[in-house]
């Protein structure tokens, strides 16, 4: 099972992917597309032109791994960011939009509010 939560880094590529790709042709993607190290341990998502098909490259201690997915119905809703380096296509996500991705929750409606810090723990610790 993929752990999203391990502190990867995770990609996704914003242009469409050929899911006829495998995982030679994915890492070359990585590394010329990505500008990334495909065996770095980071996690790199591709989505299809009609984005009803994900897959999901990973390298671990022993090779790759390759995960797909299909929706039956529906399409992933793929996030808006812009790309800030036009040389490479691609976005950074967080874990909770990866998992947001993957369940075809619509990321482009959420929004994120800043977490509840209690006052006590802004006040300086009492000597």
């Amino acid at each position: 099972m993929l752990n999203f939560g391990d502190g990867r880094r995770i990609f996704l590529a914003r242009a469409p992917t050929d899911m006829r790709k495998s995982f030679d042709t994915l890492a070359a993607l990585v590394t010329n597309a990505l500008g990334e190290d495909p065996i770095s341990g980071d996690i790199f998502v591709f989505v299809s032109r009609s984005r009803e098909r994900v897959k999901i490259l990973v390298w671990d201690a022993s090779g790759f791994w390759l995960c797909a997915k299909r929706l039956e119905t529906g399409r992933f809703a793929v996030p808006s960011e812009t790309v800030v380096d036009d040389r490479r296509q691609r976005v950074q996500l967080s874990p909770a939009q990866i998992h947001m991705l993957l369940e075809g929750i619509d990321v482009h409606r959420a929004t994120y509010h800043r977490h509840y810090r209690h006052p006590s723990a802004n006040r300086p610790a009492e000597t």
